[in-house]
């Protein structure tokens, strides 16, 4: 196990089970930080000052420890897609994606609280969606009710039959936490997954 302790700044649950595969131990701590873009943010810029952000905020509480931090943003066309938050914005959303390319950016920082340095990314990912109907649609939104999940969907899930492709460098990604990103930025602080 790490010398350091290893604090995920999060509360989502599918983040957790991610940080779960690697067999490492850690600690969960809530993040208080506001979430909302910039003016004429990019979504790139957007991941990457939120990841840091949660970082932060539970830096204070955890002076010694290495800590996690992520966000994720979907975009469609340049237009930034969100959590839906409820059933009409969800198959608002999927209407939108349908049969389109949804471009996914999932922000990662590790934060040394100790040092007060860090290391960052954007890690992108592209989901090609089938065309969709209205009816398939509204049927995946009642049985899956993806309304906290950006982009309308649950790629763990049944999220998977509404893919015609996927596109990236790690699947991890899509979930909320890029996991070979992360092993090698643990692994630059002397942290080797398979053998610590």
């Amino acid at each position: 196990m790490p010398s350091r302790r290893l604090i995920l700044a999060s509360t989502s649950p599918f983040r957790r089970e991610l940080l779960q595969r690697l067999g490492l131990a850690f600690g969960v701590a809530s993040p208080n930080v506001e979430e909302q873009p910039f003016a004429a943010e990019s979504a790139q810029a957007l991941v990457l000052r939120l990841a840091e952000a949660k970082a932060r905020a539970v830096a204070a509480d955890y002076p010694d420890a290495l800590i996690i931090g992520s966000d994720q943003v979907a975009s469609i066309g340049g237009s930034l897609l969100g959590k839906p938050g409820n059933r009409e914005c969800a198959i608002r959303q999927l209407e939108q994606s349908s049969g389109r390319t949804v471009l996914f950016r999932t922000g990662l920082c590790l934060l040394d609280a100790a040092s007060d340095r860090m290391q960052i990314h954007c890690e992108p990912y592209k989901v090609h969606f089938r065309t969709l109907t209205r009816q398939q649609i509204e049927a995946y939104v009642d049985r899956e009710q993806p309304f906290g999940c950006a982009g309308s969907f649950q790629s763990e899930g049944l999220g998977i039959t509404l893919f015609k492709r996927l596109e990236g460098d790690d699947p991890n990604a899509l979930i909320g936490l890029p996991l070979i990103r992360l092993i090698d930025m643990l692994a630059s602080l002397g942290i080797d997954v398979l053998t610590d």
